[in-house]
């Protein structure tokens, strides 16, 4: 943080800024949350649950549907930092709406999630097709995964003083969430995420981007659908694109499914939430190593190192009943240390690795795209999963079979090389 400029300190601060929503909201205290409230409103455990994962499908769906479009307009002179801030600003102010939430009331809850949702993954666009204005494309792998590193320890510090709280006013039983504590969580969340904005809303200045037109909506219509035809000009573009499409899927699923998959093997909720914790700060310094490395190998190198220790996680996960119950714990936290020295490394450098092959003047519109690639990328891996889990009955084999993704991953990555060369 302390070599960077002020532009690109700025840039950094954000994902330490939203980086609490993404463990507040998304991870932790929202489900369990609306899991309560749910059942206070007469929903079974299994139907609430189905209604949080339609609630994530729809945003999801939404984001990728507008995100190129959304990109695309952003890419006029003095448009993405405007439309950066009405997304944030959306999210944030619905997230300090929770507040108001009563129990029983799920789907004003639900509702209310799905906006901050909205407001986190839009303003995350415009944010980071930002990186190709803050810096130069040489210093975009160290801008990029220094920012995922200090976004670990800017989710740690909220979420810690959060269930402080929590655990507190619910006199050590945390069976039941106090009402008043969670609120107080939303409020710190929100408060966050908006205070730490502010340095990127006041030193991020656009440098590249088209000139205004006066129908902008229609031309950037127009402008998408020249992209789509002329793709053979990106071409390297597109296979990253489905390289990311991949291997993103393959992260995203270790990530979501590791505490159920640890409930599962029989580790405590204790154990698995210092894990977690354990998680964020160790991925901090290991997400700065990645940048490094990059520096001095290459980031398409350091790519594939991630998504071969993600293999390797993939390959002991699906081992890990077979190792007996002493082993059981100590392998768990061995696999959560690889994840955390690579989650971080991999997806900073999968976004600094697509900034620095973009046109700028159309980052928000190629930023778009990576960002459609993204959240489609959240739908094949938990099938993949399910599906081998149900045909075989082993939820280790369907884990297992998530080394699929990687290797295609890392087929597409050796096509884009050749393709650039």
């Amino acid at each position: 943080m302390f070599n960077l400029t002020k532009s690109e300190r700025s840039w950094v601060l954000y994902d330490w800024a939203n980086s609490a929503y993404s463990i507040t909201i998304t991870t932790a205290i929202f489900p369990l949350f609306f899991g309560q409230i749910a059942r206070e409103g007469g929903l079974s455990d299994t139907t609430s649950t189905a209604f949080l994962g339609y609630g994530n499908s729809f945003y999801a769906l939404l984001i990728a549907i507008m995100a190129p479009l959304l990109g695309t307009m952003a890419d006029y002179k003095g448009r993405r930092k405007k439309y950066f801030t009405v997304f944030m600003v959306v999210g944030t102010a619905t997230t300090a709406l929770m507040v108001f939430i009563q129990p029983g009331a799920w789907i004003p809850a639900i509702v209310l999630y799905m906006l901050t949702a909205i407001g986190f993954s839009g303003a995350n666009i415009f944010y980071d097709s930002c990186l190709v204005d803050v810096t130069e494309p040489e210093r975009m792998d160290k801008v990029s995964t220094t920012g995922f590193g200090w976004g670990y320890i800017g989710s740690t510090i909220p979420f810690v003083a959060s269930l402080v709280i929590i655990f507190m006013m619910a006199g050590g039983d945390m069976s039941v969430l106090n009402m008043t504590a969670v609120r107080i969580a939303f409020i710190i969340t929100a408060l966050w995420w908006f205070g730490f904005s502010i340095p990127f809303l006041k030193n991020v200045k656009q440098r590249y981007g088209i000139e205004p037109s006066p129908q902008p909506v229609k031309d950037a219509f127009g402008r998408l659908y020249k992209t789509f035809q002329n793709i053979q000009s990106y071409k390297h573009v597109f296979l990253f694109l489905l390289a990311y499409f991949f291997y993103i899927d393959g992260v995203g699923t270790i990530i979501k499914m590791a505490t159920d998959y640890g409930s599962k093997m029989g580790i405590s909720s204790t154990i698995l939430l210092l894990d977690l914790m354990g998680l964020q700060i160790v991925a901090f310094p290991f997400a700065i190593l990645f940048g490094i490395l990059a520096k001095k190998t290459s980031t398409r190198f350091m790519l594939f190192v991630g998504i071969g220790i993600y293999t390797l996680i993939t390959i002991l996960a699906t081992f890990l009943p077979l190792m007996g119950p002493d082993m059981l714990i100590p392998m768990f936290i061995l696999i959560s240390f690889l994840v955390a020295t690579s989650q971080g490394g991999i997806q900073g450098l999968s976004r600094s690795y697509f900034g620095a092959i973009i046109p700028p003047d159309q980052a928000g519109e190629f930023f778009g795209f990576f960002d459609i690639f993204g959240k489609f990328a959240a739908i094949m891996g938990p099938f993949i999963l399910g599906f081998a889990t149900q045909l075989t009955g082993s939820y280790s084999i369907g884990l297992g079979c998530i080394v699929i993704l990687f290797a295609l991953g890392a087929f597409f990555l050796v096509l884009c090389g050749r393709v650039e060369k």
